[in-house]
């Protein structure tokens, strides 16, 4: 297909200001419903946020504090303003869109002592960012990052979980991997922190959806409240002492630094992201992390080529029929290949345990298995392997590591356990990620916190975990609800980027019948769930996480999931409530597939598939079966014609789901 640029950007407008100056500027979308008003005065600087006349965001205050005393914001005098406006179209290589259409109005004020901001406003959001102006090297001590959020609303914050460090509980130690908690804000008083992105009700039915973009050199942002409804950024210090843990394949902060960031004066600062939605839908499908991720340096990326990855972790190497006895042995990989090529699965992982524990050194290969020989193996039959590793191992030798195994023909890494994301982790994730560009190494980012768009700047680092994915199906305390997040993290967590889930059981539970098994575990909810969510979560390079022996009893669903795309041309959010339902589909070519989700409660939900368009259309679809309430691995497989009125109705059962796919008949 042929692709057009368009670039509309218009005269750059520029004031200069007296030194004594004090200013309210203001910045409003293209299309005007969304103002930003920048308050410069004595008392520092302050923004507040309005959509359609109605405010989301108080006057809120935001500084720099850096070391020796200075402060970035403090009797703050504007220099120059400039203001610009682009249109334009982003072609991104790895995404579920072809094209992003790239709008914004940008107000950037330049203040005495070397700082500046930028302000941008589009349609669906406001970001801003701080700017150093004079290039040399600085020290941050905190920020001020605040959001007075008008009147008592409720909100949606995963806490990270924290885990105890030298007898105390630490939060910046963390998975990034919790459930979410519904409540008023004047609730959340207990002084805990909450991670990003983070989703505040609104007026009018509006959402808030709060995180950050661009996080390159910098720690990442949480969120508390305590001031009855103003959130203010947090942030972990530079760590100072670290101690290996985990087998070595992980370091823990002992003591830390009296400031947050040591910035170079090349990197950029973070950008603050406000996403406004006007219905939950429109959450599905918002573009602004990746647009305000600095773009990628490269023009070739034909060599990032995402797919499915047949997994053998989540279902603990588990085989059944076969003469060898299973494990992290040549038979076992062989098999996972063979199964991969079969099945038309462009990967096979070999998670932990094929590099020798403890020693976190990734030259050193377990006896039991012919690392280049496996490679070659599955080369010959199109598919790639791809390695787990601890990332202190892969950060001590990253180049040898990444040179030794890229010229091996492994195709990627899936690095594991940073849980962290003060400045030195999040600088190794962009740093695992340029090396992995350098030796054409996809890159899955998993142990990690949420993504901010370093998969616009490096393409072939293509996952990040953050989420509370299925492997927790695997040690789930009573009483964990994933059947609830799973249709509420489409709204908040997935607003950042691709997730890392992991999805794929072909052991599925009722509520009533799910227990945790940790070497032949399960879902909740429906085997249609499991399918629909192929479609609906979004993940580059996507695992079928169960037993190949599983798969193969269950053909017709596994011949539909391995052929599902995991990236697009063309997404349409369908329906979504916060933590009730969800429906989105997807354009791959000349097929669509739809995918739909429900909580625990049944429903039965109408698809408008108007955009369709002209012509006879035939639809495959698994439903719920009658039974699914009660054997939720129940489903029923059918191939209809799409009736002219374009309006597809389906039940789904208590934590079920639905899967089709469209295509002209």
């Amino acid at each position: 297909m042929k692709k057009t640029l368009f670039f509309l950007f218009s005269a750059f407008a520029a004031c200069a200001f007296p030194a004594s100056a004090r200013q309210h500027l203001s910045l409003a979308d293209p299309a005007g419903r969304m103002k930003l008003d920048l308050y410069v005065g004595t008392s520092g600087i302050e923004y507040a946020l309005t959509h359609d006349g109605t405010t989301v965001i108080d006057r809120s205050p935001v500084s720099l504090t850096l070391a020796g005393g200075t402060v970035w914001g403090a009797d703050p005098k504007i220099e120059r303003v400039v203001r610009r406006s682009v249109d334009t179209v982003i072609f991104p290589p790895v995404y579920r869109k072809d094209r992003i259409r790239d709008r914004f109005n940008e107000l950037t004020v330049d203040f005495e002592g070397g700082y500046g901001m930028v302000f941008r406003a589009y349609e669906d959001g406001v970001a801003y960012r701080f700017v150093a102006r004079g290039g040399s090297p600085f020290v941050v001590e905190s920020e001020q990052a605040s959001f007075n959020i008008p009147g008592d609303p409720c909100a949606y914050a995963a806490y990270p979980k924290g885990r105890m460090n030298n007898g105390a509980p630490d939060p910046f130690y963390s998975s990034f991997q919790n459930t979410y908690t519904h409540r008023p804000l004047s609730e959340w008083n207990d002084g805990s922190i909450a991670m990003l992105p983070l989703l505040v009700e609104s007026a009018g039915g509006r959402k808030l959806c709060i995180t950050e973009a661009d996080l390159i050199d910098y720690p990442g942002m949480y969120l508390r409240n305590d001031a009855g409804n103003v959130l203010r950024g947090v942030h972990a210090a530079y760590p100072k002492e670290l101690r290996r843990q985990t087998r070595g394949l992980k370091c823990v902060v002992q003591s830390r630094e009296p400031y947050i960031a040591r910035m170079d004066g090349r990197s950029p600062l973070p950008w603050r992201v406000i996403v406004v939605s006007e219905n939950d839908a429109q959450l599905l499908d918002n573009d602004m992390v990746y647009k305000l991720a600095t773009p990628a340096s490269g023009s070739d990326y034909s060599w990032v080529r995402p797919g499915k990855v047949a997994w053998e972790w989540w279902n603990n190497w588990n085989l059944r029929g076969v003469d060898f006895e299973t494990g992290v042995n040549d038979d076992t990989y062989k098999y996972y290949i063979d199964f991969a090529a079969a099945k038309g699965i462009e990967y096979v992982i070999l998670d932990e345990g094929w590099a020798v524990e403890g020693e976190a050194d990734l030259f050193r290969v377990v006896p039991e298995i012919d690392l280049p020989g496996l490679v070659n193996y599955a080369a010959e039959r199109g598919v790639g392997i791809i390695l787990w590793a601890g990332y202190y191992a892969f950060d001590r030798d990253m180049e040898n590591v990444c040179r030794h195994y890229a010229a091996m023909g492994v195709k990627g890494f899936k690095i594991d356990f940073m849980d962290r994301d003060d400045q030195y982790m999040i600088h190794f994730n962009y740093r695992a990620a340029q090396m992995g560009e350098k030796y054409r190494l996809l890159i899955d980012l998993h142990g990690t916190s949420k993504p901010t768009g370093l998969q616009r700047t490096f393409p072939g680092t293509v996952n990040f975990e953050g989420v509370h994915g299925l492997e927790e199906m695997k040690w789930a305390k009573e009483g964990t609800d994933q059947v609830t997040y799973d249709v509420t993290f489409p709204f908040i967590r997935m607003v950042a980027g691709p997730v890392d889930y992991t999805q794929g059981a072909m052991r599925n539970a009722t509520k009533e019948n799910f227990r945790t098994v940790y070497t032949e575990p399960m879902s909740q909810g429906t085997r249609c769930r499991q399918m629909a969510q192929y479609v609906i979560f979004e993940s580059p390079l996507n695992m079928l996480c169960d037993t190949p022996s599983n798969y193969l009893r269950e053909q017709e669903c596994t011949d539909f999931i391995a052929a599902v795309p995991t990236c697009w041309d063309e997404t349409r959010p369908l329906a979504g409530e916060v933590g009730h339902c969800v429906a989105v589909a997807r354009r791959r070519g000349a097929v669509w597939y739809v995918g739909a989700m429900t909580g625990w409660e049944p429903r039965e939900m109408e698809f408008d598939l108007s955009f369709l368009g002209a012509g006879d259309f035939r639809a495959e679809i698994f439903r719920d079966g009658v039974n699914a309430g009660k054997a939720a691995q129940d489903y029923r497989r059918e191939v209809l014609p799409v009736p002219a009125d374009r309006k597809l109705r389906v039940k789904m059962a208590p934590g079920g789901g639905t899967v089709m796919k469209i295509g002209k008949k």
